[in-house]
């Protein structure tokens, strides 16, 4: 029996709705044969796994955690890999372990991994030296290279992003469960290009302490090795539910509750352009019962996040609704604070998320697209004073990275300047934070987290 089923809501009833951002696919045909084949596949995730990722952000929620969500722009099949899945999740346990040690919070670790495939575009075509072909959606619809064939929207692409999703989250959690992730092997998880860094040396010097609190607890007559929480971890997957219907495809209705779950990831989001009145994008996910995220920029207004809060979670279920707030470090501090007091003043319980990434884009002299790190970093500091300001809990923070050793955002103690850009900037869509930023970025968050930790022991005092 369905406890939480949305009303006049079907996976089909988005397309009743108004739907941006979305690719034109020539043959229908060929589109509706390849959401048949998905609609037999195996789901990617499982129901009870999204509820596992909902308690624990309800946590968050209540102010007792922390989320950690970071991954790619945007995967692309050709840079798919162990090696990159394996070197971004061992990025994304070094901040989580910082984040724990250092902020005293339980981190919940979610992955822009195994779905990140599509990219919202403003227009269906773009022109370049007088050819015009359709604009780059993401390797799920097209290729990045701007000749007719690559640019042809292919329902087939579909297929090979499940594949190399299911084989992604194969191997992701063979990371978490299957030795990797034990607290012993924190030593072993720092890469190569960042032990020469100085947070590299800081990460040891907090390893080595961890060791030594194991050991304590081996002497005392507690077996670290008996102990579940310090064998793996819990690891989730998101990406933005953008391509309607390869999500649609893979709802699943849950044969435990009767509720419909987007099986192809534990959390999906809602990105700041797609989330307007009568959206197909709002419709669509109202109905699935994953945590869900929304992107909130400088254009939302209270009102219209309300309506949304009110439409995605009209039962206030906590865990439910994460807000992740993208503003720019220039406007952070001016813009957010009516949102937080609007939804504090609802009784909406969500957990308030930092994207400090989307807005701190700037193209550098050399004609790359960066985001330089004091922006980013000036963006956090922002969040973090806007909460304090308002007694609500900073709880998240939602980075594009990798751990690759990529030259892609300028600045951080590494010192990555214009010149370097070129070196190695790979990424198929927007600057990625590499390793050793990542790792910069942690040491200061858990900085802000104890911070907050302070004031909150005043005001209880």
């Amino acid at each position: 029996m369905a406890v939480n089923q949305a009303s006049n809501w079907t996976p089909e009833s988005w397309k009743a709705r108004e739907a941006r951002h979305l690719p034109a696919y020539l043959d229908a045909a060929d589109l509706g044969r390849v959401e048949t084949a998905l609609g037999h596949y195996p789901p990617l995730v499982f129901a009870g796994e999204a509820r596992a990722l909902k308690a624990d952000l309800a946590q968050v929620a209540a102010g007792k955690g922390f989320l950690l969500q970071g991954g790619d722009c945007a995967e692309s099949f050709a840079e798919f890999n162990a090696n990159n899945i394996r070197d971004t999740f061992r990025v994304l346990l070094q901040m989580a372990v910082v984040l724990t040690f250092a902020g005293k919070q339980p981190v919940v670790k979610v992955g822009r991994m195994a779905g990140q495939f599509a990219k919202p575009r403003s227009a269906q075509t773009e022109t370049i030296g007088g050819a015009e072909l359709p604009s780059y959606f993401g390797d799920i619809i097209n290729g990045i290279d701007f000749t007719p064939d690559s640019r042809r929207n292919d329902p087939e692409r579909m297929l090979k992003a499940y594949a190399q999703s299911a084989a992604t989250l194969n191997l992701l959690r063979a990371f978490s469960n299957g030795g990797y992730a034990n607290l012993r092997q924190v030593h072993k998880w720092t890469l190569d290009h960042i032990a020469g860094s100085p947070w590299g040396a800081k990460f040891t010097d907090m390893a080595d302490r961890i060791g030594e609190a194991l050991d304590f607890m081996a002497a005392c007559g507690v077996d670290p090795q008996t102990v579940p929480q310090l064998q793996g971890t819990s690891f989730y997957t998101s990406h933005e539910a953008l391509l309607l219907p390869y999500e649609a495809a893979l709802t699943r209705q849950d044969s435990l509750t009767g509720d419909w779950y987007d099986c192809s990831a534990h959390m999906l989001w809602i990105g700041d352009r797609t989330r307007f009145d009568n959206s197909a994008h709002v419709e669509f996910l109202r109905g699935v019962r994953n945590p869900i995220g929304v992107k909130c920029g400088p254009s939302l207004e209270p009102e219209m996040l309300l309506r949304l809060l009110d439409e995605l979670n009209p039962s206030h279920e906590a865990g439910r609704i994460t807000l992740i707030a993208r503003y720019g470090h220039d406007k952070v501090e001016a813009g957010l604070p009516k949102l937080v007091r609007a939804v504090k003043a609802s009784g909406h319980p969500v957990v308030w998320s930092c994207d400090p990434m989307h807005g701190n884009v700037v193209k550098a002299d050399s004609g790359y697209k960066t985001r330089p790190f004091e922006r980013i970093l000036g963006e956090v500091k922002g969040f973090f004073a806007v909460h304090r300001a308002e007694g609500t809990h900073a709880g998240g923070i939602h980075i594009e990275m990798t751990g690759q050793n990529v030259t892609e955002c300028t600045g951080g103690l590494i010192d990555i300047t214009d010149a370097n850009l070129a070196a190695r900037y790979h990424t198929h869509c927007d600057p990625r934070l590499n390793g050793a930023q990542s790792i910069e970025l942690a040491f200061l968050l858990a900085e802000e987290l104890n911070l907050e930790a302070k004031e909150r022991d005043k005001a209880a005092a």
